[in-house]
């Protein structure tokens, strides 16, 4: 385990920064999301949340594919190149080093998405534990402890100082080449680990329950009758999907820019009532269907084909941000007496 003092912390930016492009959390118009650092930048690691997750790095929100021009009755295509900047993304909280897995069964499966393979191949991912959890945090209940944060660099905040520990090979090597750290070890954090414990246990979801609603609960839930009832005042408007940091659906459209055909992808969201409309229509015209459609991807038909691990972190993102209040926990609390019968 390595160190640095918070009052050098600038020093270690730019050490990063020398080695590859960096990502941190940036305030910006009030907001904090991650962004690529330089010198003079209002940096805010406390921010318990970004906005967006940092999965916006490995899996933009708008990505080229592919171009078409016409010239004559000949077609000349023009692939952009494959990611291949290293970089680094640090601030990382625990829950959205967990959805980075969740994407990786998306991505990494057959056939294998291989924009998203070069970002995540390129990319060091530095977590941050948590200081100071708010209300609306549930990852425990998802197996996640905020305190060991993972990636390929852990790091904790403790007594002035910056704390980082190798967790994977990438991660050492890129921590073998920096400056100005120094050594430390691991009892030194624990103090931080201990507040940290305790302000979990605090926490008003810690105990939410959802045992029977997991990859086993097709049946039971699909034709539940509270669907009806929790969706009546869903708006549609996707503000769960476009901050969640598991979601991973997207559409593919073409823009005519008057000198070439542009392909691009971009997010979508299930919430929406043109979302997967075929030449048919859309096969899910309600939105109530669509409503369920999200939440059982994330609690039921996700666990069922990924060895049960759930497409929920429990970051708590849509729990603040949902207009209506209408968020994955009442879910989960509406149904899960049924799911248990």
């Amino acid at each position: 385990m390595q160190k640095i003092a918070m009052d050098r912390i600038s020093e270690f930016y730019s050490a990063m920064a020398a080695e590859r492009a960096l990502y941190l959390p940036l305030k910006k118009r009030g907001a904090v999301n991650f962004g690529r650092w330089q010198e003079g930048a209002d940096v805010d690691i406390d921010a318990l949340h970004t906005v967006k997750s940092p999965k916006d790095l490995f899996f933009p929100q708008s990505e080229d594919i592919v171009a078409f021009k016409m010239k004559g009755k000949e077609i000349e295509i023009d692939a952009p190149d494959t990611p291949d900047e290293p970089f680094a993304v640090f601030g990382v909280r625990a829950c959205d080093a967990r959805a980075m897995e969740v994407l990786d069964r998306v991505f990494l499966s057959e056939p294998v998405d291989t924009y998203y393979r070069a970002r995540r191949e390129n990319g060091v991912v530095i977590t941050l534990a948590c200081t100071a959890p708010e209300e609306t945090c549930f990852c425990s209940v998802f197996g996640i402890d905020p305190a060991q944060p993972g990636g390929d660099v852990s790091t904790w905040l403790s007594g002035g100082f910056l704390y980082l520990k190798a967790v994977t090979e990438k991660g050492e090597a890129f921590l073998a080449g920096l400056t100005p750290l120094e050594e430390a070890n691991d009892a030194e954090i624990e103090p931080a680990v201990r507040a940290l414990e305790e302000t979990m246990e605090r926490l008003p979801l810690k105990d939410l329950d959802l045992t029977g609603i997991d990859g086993n609960a097709t049946e039971k839930l699909f034709g539940s009758e509270q669907w009806a009832e929790l969706s009546r005042a869903c708006l549609g408007c996707g503000t769960c999907t476009y901050i969640c940091p598991t979601c991973q659906c997207y559409d593919i459209r073409d823009f005519d820019t008057g000198k070439e055909i542009r392909r691009y992808r971009c997010w979508d969201s299930c919430m929406y009532s043109d979302f997967t409309r075929m030449a048919h229509g859309n096969p899910r015209k309600s939105q109530v269907e669509r409503f369920r459609q999200r939440f059982m991807h994330k609690l039921v038909y996700f666990p069922a084909n990924n060895d049960g691990m759930y497409s929920c972190v429990g970051c708590g993102r849509c729990v603040a941000k949902c207009p209506i209040s209408m968020n994955i926990v009442k879910v989960a609390k509406a149904l899960g007496a049924e799911a248990r019968k």
